[in-house]
């Protein structure tokens, strides 16, 4: 389709050349009109009017398809990429990327046609111009190259500044989504705010606004450079031409004719510098995004379904470093861990704040890979070509969860039945319904929100559960619906479950406890046999490290 539409492009712009010789041929010919270019101007002009329209109409199709493919594109590559890549670059790059980039891209393929056409039109009137002296062309062409060699020189200068932009403006998005979604903090402390306000987010903004004026100033000197440029050559054409070269009047009419009927498709071709550099930036950005799997990354037997009946996850000399190469903020090492998680147990994980325990849930569920020893599942090692297989094992709740309101990828007809005994479990029915397989509202507390979240996990029965400080910011009485009742059933329904908490009080229920100390696994205890008369915040009885 591309290739059709510049196609087009291209027969309009030379259709216009057309309709300037016949022009030229016509007011040269001393009132001898003849019935032949009457008939060639009329076809000229319906033949660019048609074709012109062609190419704007399939303009429409083409940009919409192009932006839509590369905007869903950019959404697959992200989803697939490691989760790791994903943290260093940043929502904020990445959210750049699928909006701003996008629509730079956009804003230069609709250019494409507009291209075509004043391409054709420039190298129509230069075949034109050499069809009418050839001496005459090799002079304009040997003054234009040299002029070239300027506009090349401000043209880098102008896609330097575009780039400096971009980048100015993925920091401006970085501070506008901090005000976004700090806006609480920033409405409790007036210092913050006023600081946040005036000082980061307006040297942002003045970030943006200097590197855009210096763009627009390259930009103008370019133009300029190319107004001189043109203007020269004219002048050369009207004043020095006539003495230096034997020209006839038809020849020298054509020349100022045609070189005037060239400077609309030439300030054509630079107004859309600003937009095909832009373009090239955003291209470059998308590139350079790094989402892109690796080849090592690649994922095989997608629809492979999840393993059935027990489970086992054994860590095995596990090491996973936030630097492995230096090049990170973060200093922190996971491991070696040797531990073994199966179904039908329930864990506890414990530690205080900076211990791992994120990063431990994070390469448990299969979000990391160590980077040195293995994760396995049922004696399979985990590898990045398995690793999207080995998630589908693990329904989560994480400390930062995000709450969709719509129950993606569950059965409908199922999700209704199954969901309102849970939303009756959790004391919430009152609050959400489901509606047509999404959730009523999700506008409620954070501490309701999280009860949602755990329903969607139960909804998607996995063969292990996972929940960091699910009970952090909850109420006793559904602490004791959680611990009491839902993890017990859970277990009992043959699921692994691993709970991080620093609720000791409920440690009684579970069948082990595992500390975490600085990345490392440290102590390991387990809890008090379970019966009818035991009671919260009983003993814990400490046994020797975990066994592989």
């Amino acid at each position: 389709m591309m290739v059709l539409m510049v196609l087009t492009g291209l027969l309009a712009g030379l259709s216009s050349v057309g309709l300037l010789a016949v022009i030229n041929k016509l007011i040269n010919g001393a009132g001898s009109t003849s019935q032949v270019f009457a008939v060639a101007f009329i076809g000229l002009a319906v033949l660019k009017v048609v074709s012109n329209y062609l190419s704007q109409l399939l303009l429409v199709k083409f940009a919409q398809e192009t932006i839509l493919n590369l905007g869903m594109d950019l959404c697959w590559k992200v989803v697939r990429a490691p989760y790791r890549t994903l943290e260093r670059r940043g929502a904020h790059e990445i959210m750049a990327t699928l909006t701003d980039d996008t629509n730079a891209m956009a804003w230069a393929v609709n250019g494409l046609p507009g291209l075509a056409i004043n391409v054709a039109i420039l190298a129509g009137c230069s075949l034109y111009l050499a069809w009418l002296s050839w001496q005459a062309f090799l002079a304009v062409v040997i003054l234009a190259l040299l002029g070239l060699l300027g506009y090349r020189r401000l043209y880098n200068r102008v896609l330097r500044s575009s780039l400096a932009v971009r980048d100015a403006k993925g920091a401006l998005f970085e501070h506008f989504r901090s005000l976004t979604e700090g806006m609480k903090e920033l409405m409790l402390h007036r210092g913050r705010r006023d600081t946040f306000v005036a000082s980061d987010i307006r040297q942002a903004a003045e970030a943006l606004r200097y590197h855009n004026l210096v763009t627009t100033k390259q930009y103008l000197a370019t133009d300029s450079w190319t107004q001189a440029l043109f203007y020269g050559l004219i002048g050369v054409i009207l004043l020095l031409f006539p003495k230096l070269l034997a020209l006839s009047g038809e020849s020298l009419t054509g020349y100022a004719f045609a070189m005037l009927y060239m400077i609309g498709p030439m300030w054509g071709l630079l107004g859309m510098v600003p937009a095909l550099s832009r373009g090239q930036v955003a291209l470059e950005k998308i590139e350079g995004l790094g989402l892109a799997l690796e080849e090592g990354h690649r994922e095989e037997g997608a629809d492979r379904p999840a393993s059935q009946g027990e489970q086992r996850v054994e860590f095995s000399q596990a090491i996973f470093s936030y630097d492995p190469k230096g090049d990170d903020e973060r200093s922190f090492t996971l491991g070696p861990l040797d531990v073994t998680l199966a179904t039908g147990e329930l864990v506890f994980i414990i530690g205080g704040n900076g211990s791992g325990k994120s990063t431990f849930v994070k390469v448990l569920t299969g979000l990391y890979l160590p980077q040195e020893g293995a994760v396995r599942l049922n004696g399979e090692t985990i590898v990045p070509t398995t690793q999207d297989w080995y998630r589908q094992h693990f329904a989560a709740v994480f400390s930062d969860f995000y709450l969709f309101k719509k129950l993606l990828g569950l059965d409908p007809s199922l999700v209704a039945s199954q969901a309102d005994g849970w939303l009756k479990t959790l004391r919430i029915e009152q609050k959400v319904a489901i509606e047509n397989g999404e959730y009523s509202t999700v506008n409620l507390s954070q501490g309701q929100r999280k009860r949602l979240a755990l329903v969607t996990a139960m909804l998607e029965d996995r063969p292990f559960y996972v929940f960091d400080e699910w009970a952090a910011d909850q109420d006793p009485q559904y602490k004791d619906v959680f611990y009491g009742e839902l993890l017990p059933q859970l277990r009992a329904r043959g699921k692994g479950v691993i709970v991080v908490t620093h609720d000791d009080r409920y440690f009684h229920v579970g069948d082990r406890v595992l500390k975490l100390e600085e990345g490392k696994l440290v102590e390991a205890s387990t809890a008090v046999t379970r019966g009818p008369t035991q009671r919260a915040g009983s003993m814990l009885q400490p046994v020797a490290r975990p066994t592989v």
